[in-house]
Parts: structure tokens; sequence; C-alpha cells
């Protein structure tokens, strides 16, 4: 038996108001035979990155096929694009502002279409809710078998950011910043073990994690195992480095948000080659 399509959405709308539930009554009268499957409504606000990191995180393990359709949207109504991006495994439907930044540096190659059959809109189409009026309609039809050349052409100029990485200054110290902070009050860091191996292995090297003037000296390998109050580190299931405490917010404890800079310096023997 052939496998039902799957839509995936992710918002900034949140789950007060009625616009999620719209969206999928439009996809489902278009398609009610496929799966729709949240992943996040609960990106900040206007937040591109957030949106960006969010879908970075989920995407990849749904069945290939699958359709991500992405609604945060801050320039709604203006002359941004809607797209298409075509990868190996998955397409995505998004507004042109960024927000598959991520899948982009991930895939090894994508097909970008600006979508200007407006056959396939909801009309009227609304100057403030894409999500119903385009983005919906244009996943549900995909959903259904219609090939992407027919809703546009194919674009190289996208919007895209590059996600800023960790930068060593002498042979020591490693400089990151937080992308993140999660509903627990964990800080994830833009640091994953690839750019400090040192810290790692069966003889890992001594090192200080320097974060609003706190500092954190020790790394395990889940959450339980750190002591009441303890600040600590661990490698997330993002598969980067997080400041976290056991059953509390370090964020809280270590006053600090997404943006604020993370030192990382190693102790003892340098860095060989760096």
């Amino acid at each position: 038996m052939e496998a039902k399509p799957i839509i995936t959405i992710t918002t900034d709308f949140g789950e007060d108001d009625h616009f999620v539930g719209v969206m999928k009554g439009v996809i489902l009268n278009i398609n009610p035979d496929v799966t729709i499957v949240d992943i996040n409504h609960q990106v900040k606000s206007y937040d591109i990155f957030d949106g960006a990191y969010s879908l970075s995180q989920s995407y990849h393990v749904f069945p290939p096929g699958t359709i991500h359709m992405v609604v945060v949207d801050p320039g709604v109504g203006s002359e941004r694009r809607p797209i298409i991006v075509q990868s190996k495994n998955y397409r995505f439907v998004a507004p042109d502002n960024g927000v598959l930044s991520m899948v982009y540096e991930r895939e090894e190659s994508v097909e970008v279409r600006h979508v200007t059959a407006d056959h396939f809109f909801r009309k009227p189409v609304s100057n403030t809710f894409h999500g119903r009026d385009v983005f919906a309609p244009v996943a549900a039809w995909l959903s259904r078998g219609m090939e992407g050349k027919k809703f546009g052409e194919v674009i190289t100029d996208y919007a895209r950011f590059t996600s800023v990485r960790p930068k060593w200054e002498g042979v020591t110290l490693l400089k990151g910043i937080a992308i993140k902070v999660d509903k627990f009050g964990n800080v994830i860091t833009n640091i994953g073990p690839a750019d400090i191996p040192q810290i790692f292995g069966q003889e890992p090297q001594a090192f200080r994690i320097r974060i609003n003037e706190h500092e954190i000296t020790r790394i395990h390998e889940s959450f339980a195992a750190g002591g009441p109050s303890e600040l600590f580190a661990v490698v997330g299931s993002s598969g980067f480095i997080e400041i976290c405490t056991n059953r509390g917010s370090a964020a809280r404890a270590l006053n600090v948000n997404r943006g604020a800079e993370v030192e990382l310096e190693l102790r003892g023997t340098s860095k060989e080659g760096a």
C-alpha cells in the first residue's frame, strides 16, 4: 500500500488563535488523505533564525517525500517571494526570507522555485495571512503529486544567512555564542564536539567555559548526572554543547539569553595545529 503523503507545519503562530487550525482546514480541503504533523508553533514571533533552527533539528527525521511548510513571515504582504525548495529527499514551502538557510547548509544541493502560479492560491489572497491563502494550498497541491515546475521558475538569488561559527583566538581560546535557550532553560551554544575534540575522548583536556562571569568546568553525559544547583555542560541532542543544571534553568542562573558570548578555554597543553 502506498504511504500517505505527509505535510509538517512550523510557525510562530502559537496555539491561542485559530491560524494553525485554519491552515490545516485548507490543506485537508485540497487533499483529505494527507497526514499533517505539527513540528513547532512556538517559534519566537518574527524570529527567522529561531524558525530556521527548529526546522533544521527536525526535518531530516521524516520519511523521504515529506513536505515541510514553514510560516515564520514578518514580511507577509511585502514583495518577499513565496518559494518551493526541492532537496534530495524533501520539499519545503516557505517565504523567501532566510528561514530555510540551515536547510541550504545541510543539503548537498537544492532547487529553489519562485511560486508565481497564483491559480493554486486561495482567493482572495489576504495581505496578512499568506499561511492560509498561499503556503497551505501550495503544500497541499504538492502533496497531491503536482510537479514543482508548474508553480514557477527556478531562481538562484534566494535569501539565506550564514550560521555563525565559533572562532579560535590563539591556541587555547574558542569563542562562540548561545544560539538558543530551550523551554527547560538549557543554554544551547554553537560549539560542537568537532570544534573542540580535545575535551572529549579517553584523556580529555581540562577546560573552562565562561559565560556572563560564570565558569563551568565539567561536562556530563546526561542532565541527570549533574548535582543539585551545579552548572555543567552536556552534548545535547542538537549536537551542540549545552549549559544546563539538573532540574533547573541554567539561563536563569546565568542571567543570559540567546546571543550571549560563550568562551571555552583549554587548560594545560595547547591545541595543536590551531
